[in-house]
């Protein structure tokens, strides 16, 4: 076991940053068109999912206020080849913008090509863990960033994770010269989402909320913006999955999702998502629903870890404040919270992660990243390898 851990609090200081403008409301899809002009855009590349139709009434509008449009389709999450592609695309189109209408794999991708577009070379160049690790020197191409679903909060962060097919793992291209020029947040959007993608999407957000709230890197801005999103996802992500997204709820997941990206974005996350990296860039699996699939497992193992290393830790009466915020029971206990968290995932039928491919065998190599991964920094205290070979089999 490793030694109790020094719980001193060192002096605060933080730092706060994210999209320049932030956009949010039920019909805001409507305000692009002027703000791409405003940006200076005369030729978009537009970036979308998998359905390039949902994109139709945008790039009609588009057309409409003078602004020419190419689209650029990411059926899946997004890869460094795909980023070359995009990147090239854009330059031979000479556009000018970049506005990605999607969930968090266009808005990535979107946001990985307007830094490249801007600054050149290859992802490579500057991509972390299993790139050359270069810092992007020249702001982004002017990039408007649309959710179309709630989870990712990727449209008000500096990032943009990228897998990497040969080395079987996902990492990021990250600056502050990435974030978005305006983050346009329209929970109309989500109206007619499949049950499945709220679902993994709205448990990405909710551990995008918990985890920022117990990392050690916790900030009193993000810490109200945790505890407000988390409030709205545990009153609305079972409603909105089981009996479908009501105006309320879309308010609500929409909402949790945008904070949930503020707090990822100021304070950083943990355990989750330093497996979630390993795991997606090992199998075919969706990233929302991998951190479902890891979020009930993180909790108890850090828990009971805070309990034996770090009784003093000041991340330890959190998990008691996170408990009675998804419980609605003011002193509800820890164990009452990751309970919840459980019983979520079973009502909305999430998978383990044996479902993607993933085995006892995998385990230790798993493992091995995930220690790795940046994400895992921000863990409130580190995990030994036992703990963390526990989180993985325990998800399977």
């Amino acid at each position: 076991m490793a030694p109790p851990i020094d719980v001193a609090p060192p002096a605060l200081a933080f730092e706060f940053a994210t999209a320049t403008r932030i956009v949010f409301g039920a019909g805001k899809l409507a305000e692009v068109p002027a703000a791409v002009k405003a940006l200076g855009g005369a030729r978009a590349l537009v970036v979308t999912g998998q359905r390039k139709d949902r994109a139709a009434p945008l790039l009609a509008a588009l057309a409409r206020a003078g602004v020419g449009a190419v689209t650029f389709a990411v059926a899946g999450e997004p890869t460094v080849e795909l980023a070359r592609e995009g990147t090239a695309r854009a330059a031979a189109e000479r556009c000018d913008v970049v506005v990605a209408l999607g969930g968090g794999s266009a808005i990535d991708a979107g946001k990985a090509i307007a830094a490249l577009l801007a600054n050149g070379g290859d992802p490579l160049d500057y991509l972390e863990v299993v790139g050359r690790g270069q810092a992007l020197t020249r702001p982004s191409a002017p990039f408007v960033a649309i959710p179309t679903t709630a989870g990712t909060g990727s449209e008000v962060t500096r990032n943009a994770v990228l897998a990497s097919k040969e080395a079987r793992v996902k990492a990021s291209l990250r600056s502050p010269h990435m974030l978005p020029r305006l983050a346009v947040v329209d929970p109309d959007l989500l109206a007619g989402a499949p049950p499945e993608v709220l679902a993994s999407s709205g448990l990405d957000a909710l551990s995008q909320l918990i985890e920022p709230l117990v990392s050690s890197r916790s900030n009193p801005l993000t810490d109200g913006l945790a505890r407000e999103g988390i409030r709205r996802s545990a009153r609305s992500l079972r409603r909105a999955v089981l009996e479908g997204p009501d105006a309320p709820a879309r308010d609500d997941l929409a909402a949790a999702s945008l904070l949930g990206g503020l707090c990822l974005a100021n304070a950083g996350l943990g355990a989750v998502h330093g497996f979630a990296a390993p795991v997606g860039g090992t199998f075919d699996a969706p990233h929302g629903a991998v951190c479902a699939a890891l979020l009930p497992a993180v909790l108890e193992v850090n828990l009971r870890a805070l309990r034996a290393r770090g009784p003093d830790h000041p991340a330890l009466p959190r998990f008691d404040e996170i408990a009675a915020l998804v419980t609605g029971r003011a002193g509800a206990a820890a164990e009452e919270g990751i309970a919840w968290v459980r019983e979520l995932c079973r009502d909305l039928a999430i998978p383990g992660l044996r479902r993607y491919g993933a085995t006892e065998a995998d385990v230790p190599a798993l493992v091995a990243k995930a220690r790795a991964a940046s994400s895992m920094k921000a863990n409130p205290l580190p995990l030994t390898d036992d703990e963390l070979t526990e989180i993985a089999s325990a998800s399977l």
